[in-house]
């Protein structure tokens, strides 16, 4: 039965008119007020992109952010999959896997912190166990290191959530297109590679997008370690924005805030597009 455009507008307009309250307006305001000087009354043209970008504040977290993405990302995609292709494959302990893997999810923020704080300060568990094996202790939260503890952090909590959606996108594969395979003689490997990551292939723009999305969200953690002036390595923009927030630069904060969301949204849609001339081209 074909349905009405009317009965389906209906059904979306509160979502639509949700989005646009709540995020185009606010959205497009922050647009405006990037265009403006911090009291809203003078016109500052390109100005305030242009303190924003020779700002060694913004470069030094905009470099730190797109480092961790870059560290973290291809990790937690790759080690997720792994772990969702074994979970696949272990039938008898499967339930137990997934509640041990999404038991990080449900630890809340504050005590995710807390758990860091104790394990990676001076007087850690990390540095306990390192002392006790005659090896010199780390500055951990003070020092380069403390990069590789938000990507630990970060990939730690973020696991199990991406394993559960590349469980989603492997039970769609049918099994019987596994079943002809091996009945052809195929490898385990040759099955991975030829049958099982092209057909999850199109969970990859999606996954990716979420985890960008959560990536940002780990500022909370490095925030409660280390507060609003973490070491340099730890610097993201989450806390430059808050520092901004917090000095009333709302010009610098509106300016960095649409070069962020551009920056975004050019990566999701080539992400999305080369997803897509693969398809095509397939």
């Amino acid at each position: 039965m074909k349905q009405r455009p009317i009965t389906v507008f209906a059904f979306l307009a509160p979502s639509l008119v949700g989005l646009t309250v709540f995020f185009l307006v606010p959205f497009l305001d922050v647009v405006r007020r990037s265009f403006l000087s911090a009291s809203g009354e003078r016109f500052a043209g390109w100005d305030n992109y242009a303190a924003v970008l020779g700002n060694e504040a913004f470069l030094l977290a905009a470099g730190n952010t797109a480092k961790f993405m870059l560290a973290c990302i291809p990790v937690l995609l790759a080690l997720s999959l792994a772990l969702a292709l074994a979970v696949r494959e272990s039938t008898p302990f499967r339930r137990l896997a997934k509640t041990a893997f999404l038991v990080p999810c449900a630890v809340p923020v504050y005590a995710a912190a807390l758990l860091a704080g104790l394990a990676f300060d001076a007087r850690g568990m990390v540095n306990g166990v390192l002392a006790a094996w005659n090896v010199h202790p780390v500055a951990w939260l003070t020092s380069d290191a403390a990069f590789w503890v938000l990507v630990a952090s970060y990939v730690w909590r973020n696991l199990g959530y991406c394993v559960v959606l590349w469980l989603a996108a492997l039970s769609c594969i049918p099994e019987h297109v596994f079943e002809a395979a091996r009945i052809d003689g195929a490898r385990p490997a040759t099955v991975l590679r030829r049958v099982t990551l092209p057909l999850a292939g199109p969970s990859v723009p999606v996954v990716s997008v979420l985890a960008v999305v959560n990536a940002f969200k780990v500022y909370r953690e490095a925030y409660l370690v280390a507060g609003n002036y973490p070491h340099e390595s730890m610097y993201l923009l989450p806390h430059l924005f808050n520092n901004w927030f917090a000095s009333l630069s709302l010009e610098k904060l509106a300016a960095g805030s649409v070069l962020l969301a551009l920056t975004l949204l050019v990566f999701i849609c080539v992400l999305f597009l080369a997803w897509n001339s693969q398809d095509r081209g397939k």
